[in-house]
């Protein structure tokens, strides 16, 4: 059973995209409710490592491009190899690669964009099922954006249909496992004080974020790692097919 506090539950939650921002906060919100938690990350091997180390023999770090099939099969095995079973997966891994108008965009660009946002997604999908249908239960959250919504900021076109074919793709896998017991849902981030911003904003960007933000502050990537520790929890157990907006109510305007 999971709990939603730091009681050892015997549940393994499985996190891509772990290492860093907005993952690595739901590796430890994961660990601290109890549960055995296995992530995968692939260029951030010093991080991972040192999370790993912080978090004790009940974590597992597996560098692994998600994007390769053979490679997210091989990672959900070391799991079940390591803890015995997949209860919950949290379908994170995800980027911006770089700002870039449509005009100038190059058809590699793209692909590589909708493999790291929505091809990533489906394989981790796919197998977390795999793994979850024949036992009938489980839980998957799908890490979309507000970019989802509102297409995001400039030059990112490729990000914000990539992340909003993602509510849909949510959606249809809720509907089509549903009667397996298994839930599907999603989370929307908004402003997230990560290293995302650092890189692809500006400070007056986020400053403007800021205003368009009711709450008036950014997200921290714990408020995200909250909503995930509710959707796999037994607290959100008649909740299927929908998407937590963590984004101060931003998306209002």
């Amino acid at each position: 059973m999971t709990t939603t506090t730091g009681t050892p539950s015997h549940t393994t939650t499985f996190v891509t995209g772990g290492a860093s921002g907005i993952g690595a906060a739901i590796v430890r919100a994961q660990a601290a409710r109890g549960d055995r938690v296995a992530f995968t990350y692939w260029s951030s091997a010093d991080q991972a490592k040192a999370l790993e180390a912080e978090l004790g023999d009940n974590v597992l770090a597996i560098k692994s491009d998600v994007t390769d099939e053979a490679e997210v099969i091989k990672a959900f095995a070391q799991a079940v190899a390591r803890f015995g079973h997949v209860d919950h997966v949290v379908a994170n891994a995800g980027g911006l690669l770089a700002r870039e108008k449509c005009v100038d965009m190059t058809l590699e660009f793209w692909q590589k964009a909708i493999n790291l946002n929505l091809t990533s997604a489906f394989l981790t999908c796919r197998e977390a099922l795999r793994h979850m249908v024949p036992r009938g239960s489980g839980s998957v959250v799908i890490m979309a954006s507000l970019a989802g919504h509102d297409g995001g900021g400039p030059g990112a076109s490729h990000y914000g249909a990539a992340k909003g074919a993602l509510f849909s793709y949510m959606r249809a896998l809720a509907k089509e496992v549903g009667p397996q017991g298994i839930r599907i849902n999603g989370i929307a981030p908004g402003l997230i004080a990560t290293r995302f911003h650092d890189v692809f904003n500006t400070p007056q960007g986020r400053a403007a974020g800021v205003e368009r933000t009711p709450l008036r502050r950014e997200g921290q990537p714990e408020d995200v790692a909250n909503a995930t520790v509710y959707l796999t929890s037994e607290a959100a157990s008649f909740i299927t097919g929908e998407v937590l907006e963590i984004n101060g109510g931003m998306a209002m305007y």
